[in-house]
């Protein structure tokens, strides 16, 4: 038949050279997952309701990072939906979906996906996915979708066959890199271009969160990047609504986030894992792998006024220097986090916060989260203390592919000295079972607390002005490294937190009056508090 004869609902194949039928590299729907036919699918027909939705400024943003197949025990767009209530009563503004496009198998983390433009068929497929982005919508909340332009999935991909879409001048640690430069390049990188145009016009995300940017490799004129931002400019003006651009990155280059009239590549934000690693060094022990750079309040103060700690310093871990200087920008340029899917999934056991320290310590870092200069973002679970871990799991029925992925498992984490039979099975379905959220609890303990505290903190980054205000040269940091406490400072606002086994007595800048604190035990005299070990303090001047 011809494609002009296509109708929804039809499935079809692609046949290339007489070959065997292949899926469409554009299929909008794999009802049987990578390897069978495609669906034809109409945008059009989709009722949506959200019609005079617009999303709040990433500047107000509190992001809240899911993975829909362990989000709910369903695992599905529709079961997330049910949960949305939740969500905008503890004060998140936008959602932020882990991958969501075709990958090999039932359940997966999504990064190996190949069906670019199909919503993965076990969440629900194509129409599951827009009645959860129009329920979120209606429950005054955004959503940001995370893709993968670095590399795809080997199970599954048959985009080789099409053209040359990748390329043997760069690697990747996932598979080949995608041929933004090189010959045939301009065809690939429209592909890519209309794959982030559908999700935010044809499923009305408002946002994009793109995976490791580093791995992109393009030496063109105009960076793959930059083109994406413009794209994504213009379908803005054309919409009607605001749309983001997160980048992933291991660079430390701030050209990142730069506006384009200034030479940069016009992206909104960027995720900040230097913050990441200083607090987590400092609420524990932990010094293995990237966490041998960090440890210091220094370096917790440095990434508070400067979002990145490695600005061309050396980096031991790296064994050079790293980084560049971040002038003249916003702290609403960051992302900050104490927890998100890499940092929880890429440990041996998946193992959270709550499982590597004390409630006192979680409070802690929930208060430097949302009253640091950066845009903050909580992980699934991690405003209640969740116990339950988040692992790396895979589905793939390849039973070479699925042994090959279990043997790189165990040898990737040998920098962190974690041993090879500490690390799950990803295949083993034991370990994406385990990873399922456990059910939230309001009512329990600590979970209640924990939730509590998540609320206020939020609710008072909304009612105080200067904890939204993103100049990084009104934030100023005083700190002792021998009594370990720090006190972070943003306009009228004064946080103090202490980590030493004793209670200490630490100074003010200014007098103030307490307004929440993590413990009882918190007292204010004058130009001074007295804090319990393992607790936290906000304090406000005249109030």
């Amino acid at each position: 038949m011809k494609a002009a004869d296509a109708s929804p609902g039809m499935d079809y194949w692609y046949v290339l050279d007489g070959g065997d039928p292949v899926p469409d590299p554009r299929s909008p729907w794999q009802p049987l997952g990578v390897h069978g036919p495609s669906r034809v699918v109409d945008h059009s027909a989709f009722a949506w309701t959200d019609q005079r939705w617009q999303a709040p400024p990433l500047s107000s943003a509190v992001l809240y990072e899911l993975h829909v197949g362990t989000f709910t025990g369903e695992g599905t767009f529709d079961s997330a939906a049910k949960r949305l209530g939740y969500l905008a009563s503890l004060g998140i503004t936008h959602v932020e979906l882990m991958p969501v496009n075709e990958f090999p198998g039932e359940w997966g983390w999504g990064y190996d996906g190949v069906d670019l433009f199909a919503p993965h068929h076990a969440y629900g497929g194509p129409d599951g996915l827009k009645r959860l982005v129009d329920a979120c919508h209606a429950a005054g909340l955004a959503v940001v979708l995370d893709v993968v332009y670095n590399h795809l999935g080997p199970s599954g991909n048959y985009l080789a066959r099409f053209g040359p879409y990748f390329t043997a001048r760069y690697s990747t640690p996932w598979g080949p890199a995608v041929n933004l430069d090189g010959a045939g390049s301009t065809e690939v990188r429209r592909f890519l271009c209309d794959n982030a145009l559908l999700w935010l016009r044809d499923y009305h995300f408002d946002g994009l969160r793109i995976d490791a940017v580093h791995a992109i490799f393009d030496s063109s004129a105009v960076h793959f990047l930059e083109q994406l931002a413009s794209e994504i400019t213009t379908l803005e003006a054309r919409v009607g609504r605001h749309l983001v651009l997160i980048a992933e990155s291991d660079l430390n280059d701030p050209r990142l986030v730069t506006s384009q009239e200034a030479g940069g590549y016009g992206l909104h934000a960027q995720w900040n894992d230097d913050f990441h690693h200083a607090l987590h060094a400092v609420l524990t022990p932990e010094r293995t792998g990237y966490y041998a750079d960090f440890g210091s309040f220094a370096d917790l103060a440095k990434a508070l006024k400067n979002a990145f700690v490695y600005d061309g310093r050396y980096s031991v871990f790296r064994n050079r220097n790293h980084g560049r200087k971040p002038v003249n920008l916003s702290g609403s340029r960051f992302v900050g986090f104490l927890q998100n899917h890499d940092q929880t999934g890429n440990r041996a056991q998946g193992e959270r916060s709550s499982m590597l320290m004390s409630v006192e310590r979680l409070k802690v870092g929930a208060a430097l989260v949302l009253c640091a200069p950066f845009i903050p973002m909580l992980f699934q679970g991690e405003e209640c203390g969740a116990t339950t871990p988040f692992q790396y799991f895979t589905n793939h029925k390849d039973a070479e592919l699925g042994r090959a992925v279990s043997a790189g498992r165990r040898s990737e984490f040998a920098a962190f000295g974690w041993r090879p039979e500490d690390i799950p099975d990803p295949q083993d379905a034991a370990t994406f079972l385990r990873s399922k959220l456990a059910g939230i609890r309001p009512e329990n303990e600590p979970q209640a607390c924990l939730i509590e505290w998540h609320r206020r903190l939020i609710g008072l980054r909304r009612a105080e002005p200067d904890l939204t205000d993103g100049r990084l040269d009104r934030v100023d940091v005083q700190y002792s490294e021998e009594q370990r406490w720090l006190a972070l400072r943003r306009g009228a606002i004064t946080l103090v937190c202490n980590l030493h086994a004793e209670g200490r007595e630490i100074p003010l800048p200014s007098p103030g009056t307490l307004i929440l604190s993590s413990s009882t035990g918190c007292v204010t005299s004058g130009r001074s508090v007295v804090l319990p070990p393992d607790s936290v303090a906000v304090l406000k001047d005249g109030a």
